[in-house]
């Protein structure tokens, strides 16, 4: 008999599920393990990766999502081990994390599963790695908010369990399905996950039945993991809300009495209402809010100038019902919807960006005054609410910024910097790969794991000497080379170091890739460095909004005459539509599955449409073109695509 059965159920998470192995490989040489990858039919590569890098993974593909539980049953009727280890491929694990494990399940054989102490992306305590039963109460102080309130409360803060202390091992209630060992003489007697659960609650169903069969579930704070939190599922999203709560009402229909489910049950009906609710609030706020601020700022500038240049007298009604009911408006409403279409209102937007939307603004308030008398009210006017206007909504915006960052210069860090962690040599290969990318970067230099040969060059000093360089040269952000670094140590950097100010990546070893989260509730991101992407900078995104929406707005004036040029006119008006309020793009990627593209809009035509239209480009080219078209993007290429492919612009 194996002593650990690990299984790992992966699914369209490629590169996470590669660290995820490394870490593993690691973690086992001193160990008798066997390791289950059970892929649910991913379409990223993730199969050929394990079979290339993993020869020693035993591989289960599914042609389906069969879901988290069914998955993780098929390869726990072949385990073999004593124990089982049911691990997301979105965690690194320490290099003694499984020996600590077994040890801690051997002493404590009264023990029917255990979850050890996880942070995310960020050096954060995760709170899910300890929880306590959703009971009805429980429920009803974690869905309104008296368990964030109160976390250290044994009342309120009982499903996080927050006044049990991190740092010591407990006994707790439920275990995260993110990493969770099993004994498996209990799973033989208790059954294995529950497969009504697709995906979220089979680690509290499943922890209920280890309690309610006698045994005890415990938080072993001896170990730590990073979790990335990378489900395919936002936890902020309306989505996540209806698949977690429904998960929830299962287990109250199999746990609860009658009355207890019914209140339960009403309870998460309540509670499904209020989150979407203030999910859609919070979108809703995030996206309006700004504007509205904008607009409010623009008006009282302009209104307080007319104000002032009247002398505090109230010109002739005539004007005053001209410039306050027309010219006022006017001039907010076109310099707002500048700053919108010129990217103003995005996290990114510099002071530069602000200067070109109210000069565009002004011209084209200068363009239609010329033809229209009844807004031609004052030149002067114009030009001084212009810098007036600017001014004050530069003025606020830096305030808010600096509020929120310390900085009164807006937009990201131009110049973000970087320090490299690892070997000399691997931190070349990175330094080189960065190089070679649109990325940003300023890498500072290297820090090197010790030998004398690597005092040289980007050598900015040894691994020891970690925290003290970051604070000297106020570092952005540290990427850790996990080829020559072992995860107890970049865990132990991560939660030592002030995540607040700095930001954490790894390269798995031998790899292109860098992983990381910026956020502790944002999922797990990458980006690659080998391939150089110009469709995802941001002026070419905004360039292609402003293309999208300058050629429908085109279109729809024009479509009395184009309707009678144009296969499907019906569908060609409501795909100018749909384009012009952002749902879809003229110009999007061939329908195909490819690793190493970004993720963009679905266009109405693709690099290939017309061609594939006369049948005159073959599928194995598809792939290359998609890749070109990325690569080597600007708006001209959408133009062309979309005169050449003009009359399927209705399909």
């Amino acid at each position: 008999m194996k002593q650990l059965s690990i299984i790992i159920v992966n699914y369209n998470v490629c590169h996470f599920l590669e660290q995820a192995l490394i870490s593993v490989s690691k973690a086992i040489s001193r160990l008798d393990v066997e390791v289950f990858v059970v892929d649910n039919n991913s379409a990223d590569g993730s199969v050929e990766m394990v079979k290339t890098k993993f020869p020693f993974v035993n591989l289960i593909v599914n042609e389906q999502n069969v879901g988290f539980s069914k998955a993780n049953n098929q390869a726990i009727a072949q385990a073999t081990g004593e124990y089982i280890l049911l691990l997301n491929p979105d965690t690194v694990i320490e290099i003694d994390t499984l020996e600590k494990c077994i040890h801690f399940m051997n002493d404590h054989p009264q023990g029917g599963g255990l979850g050890v102490k996880m942070i995310d992306g960020k050096g954060d305590f995760l709170a899910e790695s300890k929880r306590g039963f959703p009971t009805p109460w429980v429920a009803f102080y974690k869905i309104f908010g008296l368990a964030k309130l109160f976390p250290r409360s044994k009342k309120f803060g009982h499903y996080h369990l927050g006044y049990l202390d991190k740092n010591e091992s407990h006994e707790v209630e439920v275990l995260s399905g993110a990493f969770m060992v099993l004994r498996k003489s209990v799973i033989d007697k208790i059954g294995a996950l529950d497969e009504d659960y697709f995906m979220y609650g089979e680690d509290i169903d499943l922890s209920y039945r280890i309690i309610k069969a006698g045994y005890k579930n415990y938080y072993f704070s001896d170990t730590r993991i990073i979790h990335y939190k990378g489900e395919s599922t936002k936890k902020t999203s309306i989505n996540y809300v209806f698949i977690f709560y429904k998960a929830m009402i299962i287990f109250a229909q199999k746990h609860f009495t009658s009355k207890n489910t019914n209140v339960f049950t009403a309870l998460i009906h309540l509670a499904i209402y209020f989150r979407a609710f203030i999910a859609v609030s919070n979108r809703l706020l995030e996206k309006v809010l700004p504007v509205l601020f904008d607009s409010t700022l623009i008006f009282a500038s302009l209104s307080s100038l007319f104000y002032f240049k009247d002398n505090g007298q109230l010109a002739a009604d005539a004007i005053y019902s001209v410039v306050y009911k027309q010219i006022i408006p006017l001039f907010t409403g076109v310099w707002v919807l500048s700053l919108f279409f010129n990217g103003a209102y995005k996290s990114t937007a510099t002071a530069g960006r602000l200067l070109r939307s109210f000069v565009f603004g002004t011209f084209f308030i200068a363009s239609i005054s010329y033809f229209i008398d009844e807004y031609r009210y004052s030149k002067t006017f114009l030009l001084e609410g212009s810098l007036l206007s600017m001014s004050v909504v530069f003025l606020f915006r830096s305030i808010v910024h600096w509020i929120k960052n310390g900085s009164f210069d807006l937009g990201e860090n131009k110049n973000k910097k970087i320090v490299i962690v690892g070997s000399y040599r691997e931190c070349e290969r990175i330094d080189q790969l960065l190089l070679e990318t649109n990325y940003n970067l300023n890498v500072l230099g290297f820090i090197t794991t010790g030998n004398k040969e690597d005092v040289k060059g980007k050598y900015l000093g040894f691994t020891k000497q970690l925290q003290n360089i970051v604070s000297m040269y106020k570092v952005d952000e540290i990427i850790f080379c996990s080829k020559d670094l072992p995860a107890n140590s970049i865990i132990e950097w991560m939660t030592q170091i002030d995540n607040t100010k700095v930001d954490f990546k790894i390269v798995p070893e031998e790899s292109n890739i860098i992983i990381g989260s910026n956020s502790k509730n944002r999922r797990g991101d990458f980006y690659t460095l080998n391939i150089n992407l110009n469709i995802i900078e941001e002026k070419n995104i905004q360039n292609k909004r402003i293309l999208d929406v300058c050629v429908s707005l085109i279109f729809i004036f024009t479509y009395p005459v184009i309707l009678w040029l144009i296969e499907k006119p019906r569908q060609f008006f409501l795909n100018s539509i749909q384009v012009l309020t952002g749902k879809k793009s003229w110009v999007g990627f061939t329908n195909t599955e490819q690793i190493n593209l970004p993720q963009i809009k679905r266009g109405i035509i693709n690099p290939t449409y017309y061609l594939e239209k006369s049948n005159r480009i073959p599928t194995s080219n598809i792939q290359e073109i998609n890749l070109s078209y990325a690569r080597d993007y600007n708006p001209y290429m959408d133009l062309v695509l979309i005169a050449k492919s003009f009359k399927y612009l209705g399909s």
